[in-house]
C-alpha cells in the first residue's frame, strides 16, 4: 500500500509563510493518478478539510478559512503535492495531514472518510 511522507512545517510568525510537501515513500507514479487533500486538526477540533486537488491539478478547492491565502499544487514529475501557506494566522496552528484517494477526483463535500491513505502529520505553529 502507498504510504505518504510529509515534510515542512514548524514555527512561523503571524503573517509568514510555510510550504508543506507530501509524496509517496516509494515514489510510485500511481500517486499521480490520485486526488489529494490537506486536512488539519487541533486538540479542540475535529480534523477539517483545508484544500484538495484532482489528479491533473485541473480542479482545486479550498475551505473558506484559507481561500486566498493557501495554494495547493502538484508536480507530477516529482510525484509531490504541496501546500503553500501564506499570510498565516495564529488560528492556522494545527497538525496538518495530507491524504490521498485512489481515484483522480474528489467529491464536492470532502470528508476524512473519502481518503484512505494518510501522511504522518506535520505540526505548524503560528505565533502572534
Amino acid at each position: 500500500q502507498v504510504q505518504l511522507v510529509q515534510t515542512g512545517g514548524g514555527l512561523v510568525e503571524a503573517g509568514g509563510s510555510v510550504t508543506l510537501s507530501c509524496a509517496p515513500s516509494s515514489g510510485t507514479s500511481r500517486f499521480n493518478t490520485y486526488a489529494v487533500a490537506w486536512f488539519r486538526q487541533t486538540p479542540r477540533k475535529e480534523r477539517e478539510w483545508v484544500a484538495a486537488i484532482s489528479w491533473s491539478g485541473g480542479n482545486l478547492n479550498y475551505a473558506d478559512s484559507v481561500q486566498g491565502r493557501f495554494t495547493i499544487s502538484r508536480d507530477n514529475a516529482k510525484t509531490t503535492v504541496y501546500l503553500q501557506m501564506n499570510a498565516l494566522r495564529p488560528e492556522d496552528t494545527a497538525v496538518y495531514f495530507c491524504a490521498a484517494r485512489e481515484v483522480g477526483w474528489y467529491p464536492s463535500e470532502i470528508r476524512t472518510t473519502d481518503f484512505g491513505i494518510w501522511g504522518q502529520g506535520t505540526q505548524v505553529t503560528v505565533s502572534s
